[in-house]
């Protein structure tokens, strides 16, 4: 590899939220890596860093082109550069977007479990949150697509929330699944927010499918949360897009992101993601390589030493989910107890919805000695 995963950073006195820990605990949940970014990236960031001064900052168009040429290259999907409006992070989106196309005490569906935020910026804006479970059988999840059309067709339904990729199961939806989505909100007007932060963490060689490339009818209908955030380690800058092919809709979002003052970047926001879309592809194929064989090895661990204990097979994102059913049904309290028995800290399901209540979510985004460390944690503290 040209790139380095191995080297332990240590993280502690920098203020992060992750290692805001006790000493001798082992964070690996928040959903941050902890590996530097890519050289590239940081080159860029000196250089900015160096004109000493940081000012208000313009979106120009290589803004835009970076975007556009990423998808293009990595995901076959043509974008519109008019499409894409800058925010400061995907969370903002998704607030904004709930407060600007639902009213008060309307439903906004999501499919759970799934990423925890989701809830509260559908509850914190006076929205109804409307649970779609997923399946959960043979290790394995799926759309319920009956128990789906039937809630998308309540009139107080008027926007799906959908992660795509899922977190926390890692799952990539197929292209077939997400067609039925897009057919059945389009049905029901409903309009589709997808948030797809975590596409570009797939197994090597595995490819995630971006809504709106599906159809017309999904193209029409959405708003796509994308950006270099997640996959290369730079949530902290705080830089995203929303792609609304529509313009009708994009109007609508432009507003509601101007009107809550998330539409302005910082001044490294813009050069973080240039450099990472121009410049990070080989050090992003090398980090998914990493997390894969990080990935290959809890399997490994877990089958031999906590046989009891089921990973759920994924696809996609640093994140595994654990099923824990044969140890809980109170996945809040076991993630309590392995955090006071070992250090270890993990998030506990429950927080995913109550489908999750047997679950952990376990952050495997870290160099492999760490790793090694919280599974011996974890066998110590089921054990």
């Amino acid at each position: 590899m040209k790139y380095d995963f191995d080297t332990v950073t240590d993280r502690k006195g920098t203020d992060s939220c992750k290692w805001n820990v006790r000493d001798g605990e082992l964070p690996m949940w928040v959903a941050d890596m902890d590996f530097k970014a890519a050289p590239e990236i940081l080159q860029a960031l000196r250089k900015r860093l160096d004109n000493g001064i940081f000012g208000y900052t313009d979106i120009p168009e290589r803004w835009n082109d970076s975007y556009v040429n990423w998808w293009k290259t990595r995901h076959g999907l043509e974008i519109e550069p008019s499409s894409l409006i800058f925010c400061t992070g995907v969370v903002p989106i998704i607030s904004s977007v709930v407060r600007k196309l639902t009213t008060p005490n309307e439903n906004v569906l999501i499919q759970t479990p799934v990423y925890n935020i989701f809830f509260n910026s559908i509850v914190n804006n006076g929205r109804r949150v409307l649970e779609s479970p997923l399946v959960y059988g043979d290790g394995r999840y799926r759309m319920d697509f009956s128990d789906l059309e039937k809630k998308l067709a309540d009139p107080q339904t008027t926007l799906m929330v959908l992660c795509n990729p899922q977190n926390p199961a890692g799952i990539i939806w197929s292209r077939e699944d997400l067609s039925r989505v897009g057919e059945l909100c389009k049905k029901n007007g409903v309009t589709v927010l997808s948030d797809e932060i975590h596409c570009d963490i797939t197994d090597p060689g595995v490819s995630y499918v971006p809504f709106a490339s599906v159809s017309e009818t999904c193209r029409n209908i959405s708003i796509t949360a994308i950006a270099p955030t997640k996959a290369f380690n730079i949530a902290g800058l705080q830089t995203a897009a929303a792609m609304v092919p529509d313009e009708k809709l994009r109007h609508k979002v432009r507003r509601a992101l101007n009107t809550d003052e998330v539409a302005e970047p910082n001044a490294f926001a813009i050069e973080a993601t240039v450099a990472a879309f121009g410049c990070g592809g080989q050090w992003l194929d090398e980090l998914r390589q990493y997390v894969f064989e990080n990935k290959q090895t809890v399997i490994r661990f877990v089958e031999e030493s906590i046989p009891a204990l089921r990973v759920v097979p994924s696809q996609a994102t640093y994140l595994l989910w654990l099923d824990c059913s044969a140890f809980t049904s109170d996945s809040k309290a076991l993630a309590a107890d392995i955090r006071r028995k070992t250090g270890l800290f993990l998030s506990d399901g429950r927080q995913y919805g109550e489908s999750g209540r047997c679950f952990l979510r376990m952050n495997i985004a870290c160099p492999r000695t760490l790793l090694l460390d919280g599974l011996d944690r974890l066998k110590k503290a089921l054990s």
